[in-house]
This record gives C-alpha cells, structure tokens and sequence, in this order.
C-alpha cells in the first residue's frame, strides 16, 4: 500500500509535531531495546525477543512521523511513511519485512528457532540504530 492509499483509507492522518510525544516514544523504544538485550535467547524466548525488537522498532518509527506531523495508524502504512518521507526504500523493505514476520508470529504462531531470531533481530536492531542516528541524533 503506498503513502495515497494510506491517506485516502485514513490510516494516516496530519497532527501538530508533540515533543513530548517524541521523546516519550523514544524513550520507551530504548526500554524494549533494553529489556530485549537482557532476555536470554534460547527456543522459548526468540519469538518473544523478536516481537519486543519490532515494537522498539515501531516505536521509534512512531516518533519519526509525529516529528514529520503524522499519526500512522497501520504498521503497513509506516512503510510507505519511510518510502514517502525519508526517500529510503531499504528501510521500507527491511520494515515490511520485520512486519510479515511478527504478524506470522503474533497471528499464525509460527515458530522461530533460536539462531534465526538472533540475525532477525540484529537486522531490526541496525535498522533502529539507523534511523535513531539519522534522525534522533542527540537521543538514543
């Protein structure tokens, strides 16, 4: 779905830019990155771990739409926001991506095994640190 479609479903809609919005859901986005480094990874853990990764992820692209004066209201959606506004289609890709997995795990139970966990979620944690320094430089 790209950035019209979108907004012409009302998925997104235009707000006033909220600071403190902004930096409650950065600092929230660094409580689940926390809490996450310090889950041991083993077979019961990694699609937990995996779905904590995705939402600090999340959380961070929240706060990058109310700081473009956006409130995104489908995860799908935030992938067209990285497309539409900050021009990097790597991160829209890696993004949906993340997405598909967490809703297979969230919605269909599927299973990860430890060691795909750890590179999926290393693969959220470079693209979290990514979009933090290039657009929350002085936060992390």
């Amino acid at each position: 779905m790209d950035w019209e479609e979108c907004r012409h479903k009302k998925l997104v809609k235009e707000i006033k830019t909220d600071q403190n919005l902004i930096d409650s859901l950065v600092k929230s986005s660094g409580r689940k990155f926390e809490s996450n480094r310090r889950l041991n990874l083993d077979g019961t853990t990694a699609s937990t771990k995996i779905t904590l990764a995705y939402d600090s992820l999340r959380e961070i692209l929240e706060a990058l739409a109310v700081q473009k004066g956006f409130k995104v209201y489908s995860h799908e959606c935030f992938a067209s926001f990285l497309s539409e506004f900050c021009k990097e289609k790597s991160f829209s890709i890696g993004f949906d991506r993340f997405r598909v997995i967490r809703n297979q795990i969230n919605y269909y139970g599927k299973d990860v095994s430890a060691n795909d966990a750890k590179i999926i979620i290393e693969e959220i944690a470079r693209l979290r640190g990514k979009i933090l320094r290039r657009y929350f430089q002085q936060r992390k």
